[in-house]
């Protein structure tokens, strides 16, 4: 991208009013359009300048070569906190780096790949669910995916369900998502933290479950020394490499609620518009089955063969440049720092707009149009590795990346042989971020047999 004069836009009243309203509905629609043409952009918006970076390596300057003088912007600390308390996500400074140091070792390749097993069983009994259904029946298949996903977790994070109901765990997260909107405003408007809202009560309410649920679980598994081969025992176990600490009870909950939440939501959402890209692209769904057949000789997906699928992992890059499950990075600069010709005082909000970024003219081809093979090894090694960041950049990268992909490409390869999925016809869906990002009525689809 070439260097140009920073736009700077500053709203008035009347316009301010409308970006608050856009922000509660959908903030995706809070962006300016300039975001999809320009480098950098400047908005003047509630007494802080808040710039929006697209430019690949503008976001190295920021996420990575300035990384220590960010903090976690203040709107999503406050909407994530109550739920996630400290966690990985949104710790900062040493209480950040602690909990990194501690928590590595369990998303070491090894470790990750341990999992596959837990995940191909699990894609096998919605498989199973699914054969049983008639041809032509409807499927929600965000809510399928979700569902999927999140025995997933369960079975890698806890080891199983044990007594966790399961139903009211997705509704409470569901619920405390729903919500993050209305606190990212009030965060922006300044106004306290007790602040009602609609649905507030019901987000906490939410919350309050979740965190009860973890702490349960986890002080049982403290108290009777059990372990299993899961991330609880590991976290349990844990020790800082630099310190020697280990984690106390109250990171255990967060983290692991972290993972629940951030981690099962955004695989099951690029699955989600994955399926629906596949409906509308039958030449891209024959080449993975192609790969598949290719794989495992027409047999069922085995653990050892998920690695083997690359074109299929392709597809799910892909899927996730075009529906990123997140759609925006949030920092507050804390100490200042130059951006190519513009510097950022202390107090300056900096957001990266992944989805923003992911399409944008000047770094992508055609960026509305479904291609797997930008990501092939040539065509990936010729761009700049931020022009695609669906976890994030820098120190702060997303440590289940590669558990998130794996998980993808082996519910895909276990699942797409048997049974397709078909979009309604005239259906289109409209992304909705809320915190992730997902089809804002659903992801109605009608499954046939092969």
């Amino acid at each position: 991208m070439s260097e140009t004069a920073l736009p700077t836009l500053s709203p008035g009243r009347w316009q301010t009013l409308q970006l608050l309203r856009k922000t509660v509905r959908n903030p995706l629609e809070f962006w300016p359009a300039e975001v999809y043409q320009q480098r950098m952009v400047r908005l003047n918006f509630l007494g802080a300048s808040r710039y929006f970076v697209s430019d690949p390596g503008y976001i190295q300057t920021a996420l990575v070569d300035n990384a220590d003088k960010l903090h976690k912007s203040d709107q999503m600390r406050r909407a994530l906190e109550p739920a996630l308390g400290h966690g990985i996500l949104t710790a900062e400074d040493e209480r950040w780096r602690a909990q990194r140091r501690s928590v590595a070792p369990a998303f070491r390749p090894s470790a990750v790949n341990s999992f596959i097993p837990a995940m191909i069983a699990a894609a096998r009994t919605t498989l199973a669910r699914w054969q049983a259904m008639p041809d032509g029946a409807a499927v929600a298949v965000d809510r399928e995916m979700m569902h999927l996903t999140f025995e997933i977790i369960l079975e890698t994070m806890l080891s199983g369900r044990g007594d966790i109901d399961v139903a009211q765990v997705e509704r409470s997260i569901a619920d405390f998502l729903q919500s993050t909107s209305w606190a990212v405003v009030l965060a922006a408007l300044g106004l306290p933290e007790w602040t009602p809202f609609p649905g507030k009560a019901r987000a906490m309410r939410g919350r309050s479950y979740l965190r009860g649920m973890m702490t349960k679980r986890v002080g049982e598994r403290r108290h009777s020394g059990d372990r299993h081969d899961d991330l609880l025992s590991l976290l349990l176990d844990a020790r800082d490499p630099e310190t020697g600490a280990g984690v106390s009870d109250t990171e255990v909950i967060d983290n692991i609620l972290t993972f629940i939440g951030a981690g099962h939501e955004t695989t099951a959402l690029a699955l989600t518009w994955t399926y629906y890209l596949l409906s509308h692209h039958p030449e891209v769904e024959a080449k993975i089955l192609a790969e598949i057949a290719n794989v495992t000789g027409g047999a069922g997906l085995e653990p050892g063969q998920v690695a083997e699928l690359a074109y299929t992992r392709q597809v799910v890059m892909e899927a996730m440049r075009v529906y990123s499950p997140v759609s925006m990075i949030g920092r507050t600069v804390m100490q200042g720092f130059r951006i190519g010709q513009q510097d950022l005082q202390q107090g300056d909000r900096l957001l990266v707009p992944i989805h923003a970024v992911h399409h944008h003219v000047m770094l992508w081809d055609r960026p509305e149009v479904f291609d797997p093979d930008r990501f092939a090894p040539e065509a990936a090694k010729a761009r700049h590795r931020f022009a695609w960041m669906p976890f994030g950049a820098g120190p702060r990268i997303c440590i289940g990346m590669q558990f998130a992909l794996l998980e993808a490409v082996a519910i895909l390869g276990t699942l797409l042989p048997t049974l397709r999925l078909r979009a309604k016809p005239g259906y289109v869906p409209v992304p909705i971020s809320r915190v992730t990002t997902r089809p804002d009525q659903g992801m109605p689809m009608t499954l046939m047999r092969r």
